[in-house]
């Protein structure tokens, strides 16, 4: 068992990584946290059993401390996590450091050079690599079950309600604030098809930008939060109303209680609670009359080494959140849902073979399965030591490519060098 201090204890933080400790208890044990809300902390004490004094209202009075545990789960706001991280390295901590790493490619670089200056096992939130689903893509690849791999086309759908929760109304609205979409939402996307690929990205190109969430496109009448003095008969209309999407609606507190997005609007959700945050907080904006600037749309055009040629997309305009893929080779297609957990294996001239991995999902559905994948894998690899699935230098590599792409698309699609890219941000 290893023990853990959490650094942030947000949604990632006290329900993603840490569960594994609820879960697996003699692999796991959460002994220290910080976070700026005392609801947090007292969540943090209830959750885990965390001792008061072991629970800190920051994270600079957090890494103040000497060591407290083998272990540090680094999920705070995403212009923080370089600074923490370098600080716990040099405590000795091993970490887990949610993605993405920075919005600023020198920044990831100089963690990288401190990841290797230490030694110590760092392990960034990429957790898609960890999913029984693309775990098996990469199997069938590596079997050469397709031949020769041509192209990749990815998707990811964010979901009209997730996007305007997440990038609209909170916390990852503002690309100055946090990160670029491309990167706070898709460095995911960008990390497994590198691995996919298995060979540096040369060259990208990249268009998108924010058609849709911005007050030119407010219909007639729209007030500026949703449930205080927006009309009734604009609300009929609109799918983005607060009052559906965290009330009354098919992802609302009325039909799926106290579970996510409810729990980030609200700590420890009631209704109550909520109608009163919807008011005049945050999440109870009208969409298009937010201080939002994030894209809302994207396509990334990817050419790699090997010769393999990549697109990813990625909207807020779906129903659902999921993601889907497509690989094409010399003898073979295959073709993926991740959310249904199926993939369907076409090889030329063959009987079609389809993958069910429903039956091998974690216990913790997070992302899936993959949530508790990397946490497995993480303590794994303190206890043991060796390669791990992934590396700092991975992560870079796609945090390099998606930062990238956002220039690129800013630029009107100019195409990117990744490797002149990437040393015209070394300090």
């Amino acid at each position: 068992m290893i023990t853990v201090a959490i650094c942030g204890c947000g949604s990632r933080g006290l329900f993603a990584y840490a569960s594994l400790s609820r879960i697996y208890p003699e692999k796991m044990k959460v002994v220290a946290g910080a976070d700026i809300r005392p609801e947090r902390l007292q969540m943090l004490q209830e959750m885990y059993g965390v001792p008061a004094d072991m629970c800190f209202a920051s994270d600079v009075d957090l890494l103040a401390q000497p060591k407290l545990a083998d272990a540090m789960i680094i999920s705070t706001q995403d212009r923080q996590h370089v600074g923490e991280a370098i600080r716990a390295l040099e405590l000795g901590y091993d970490l887990i450091c949610e993605k993405p790493i920075s919005p600023e490619l020198s920044e990831c670089l100089r963690l990288q050079d401190k990841v290797h200056e230490t030694g110590r096992h760092v392990v960034i939130g990429h957790v898609l690599r960890y999913t029984p689903f693309y775990q098996t893509v990469k199997e069938i690849i590596t079997e050469g079950k397709l031949g020769t791999i041509r192209t990749i086309d990815a998707t990811e759908n964010v979901g009209y309600y997730h996007f305007a929760h997440s990038f609209v109304r909170g916390n990852w609205r503002s690309a100055e604030e946090t990160s670029p979409m491309i990167l706070a939402k898709c460095c995911h996307d960008m990390d497994y098809i590198r691995w996919l690929a298995d060979s540096p990205c040369v060259s990208l190109a990249s268009f998108g930008g924010l058609s849709t969430f911005s007050a030119e496109h407010a219909p007639a009448g729209a007030g500026r939060f949703c449930m205080a003095d927006c009309p009734d008969e604009v609300r009929a209309r609109c799918p983005y109303d607060a009052e559906k999407i965290y009330l009354t609606g098919v992802h609302g507190f009325d039909r799926t209680g106290d579970a996510w997005p409810q729990n980030v609007v609200v700590s420890e959700p009631t209704r109550e609670k909520l109608v009163q945050a919807l008011q005049d907080g945050p999440y109870g904006r009208c969409v298009y009359h937010c201080d939002n600037d994030v894209f809302d749309h994207q396509t990334v055009l990817m050419q790699f080494e090997n010769g393999i040629k990549a697109t990813f997309t990625t909207s807020a305009f779906s129903q659902n959140i999921y993601r889907t893929i497509k690989i094409t080779g010399t003898e073979g297609e295959l073709t993926g849902n991740l959310e249904e957990d199926q993939i369907l294996l076409r090889r030329f001239g063959e009987a079609d073979q389809l993958y069910d991995l429903s039956a091998k999902k974690s216990e913790f559905k997070g992302h899936g399965g993959g949530d508790a994948g990397l946490a497995n894998a993480f303590v794994t690899l303190v206890e043991e030591g060796g390669e791990g699935l992934t590396s700092v230098d991975a992560s870079v590599e796609s945090h390099a490519m998606a930062l990238a792409a956002h220039e690129s698309a800013l630029a009107k699609g100019r195409t990117i060098l990744l490797k002149d890219y990437i040393e015209a941000h070394r300090n």
